[in-house]
């Protein structure tokens, strides 16, 4: 049995990103699948090593964050989790209006389902 260790809960959420690799400088652009307070979720086929230091820019609408953070885990030919670690002041409100929109959604559906 594993232990969810997160800080606070993921949400679905789809979104491309720009990821730098600060290891090889290698920049990719790949799709964000979860989202959090203090990390994501990366659909990807050769996922990072556990601990490789990353950049990132995630796009969503008409907006953007980025953060710097690393690798926590990977799972070969599925993807990767990341926890950011640093975000630019400028960053903080887009990220969190992006994760708040998506808990008030959750809310709203649980509350009141689509049939």
């Amino acid at each position: 049995m594993t232990v969810d260790r997160r800080r606070t809960p993921r949400y679905p959420f789809v979104a491309v990103a720009e990821l730098i690799d600060e290891k090889s400088a290698t920049k990719m652009e790949i799709r964000v699948t979860e989202i959090s307070l203090n990390g994501c979720y990366f659909d990807m086929v050769n996922p990072l090593p556990d601990g490789t230091p990353i950049h990132l820019k995630i796009f969503f609408e008409h907006e953007f964050f980025e953060a710097k953070g690393k690798v926590v885990y990977n799972q070969p030919n599925i993807g990767m989790g990341a926890t950011f670690e640093e975000l630019p002041a400028y960053s903080v409100p887009v990220e969190t209006g992006m994760v708040a929109e998506l808990i008030i959604g959750n809310l709203l559906s649980a509350r009141w389902p689509r049939n």
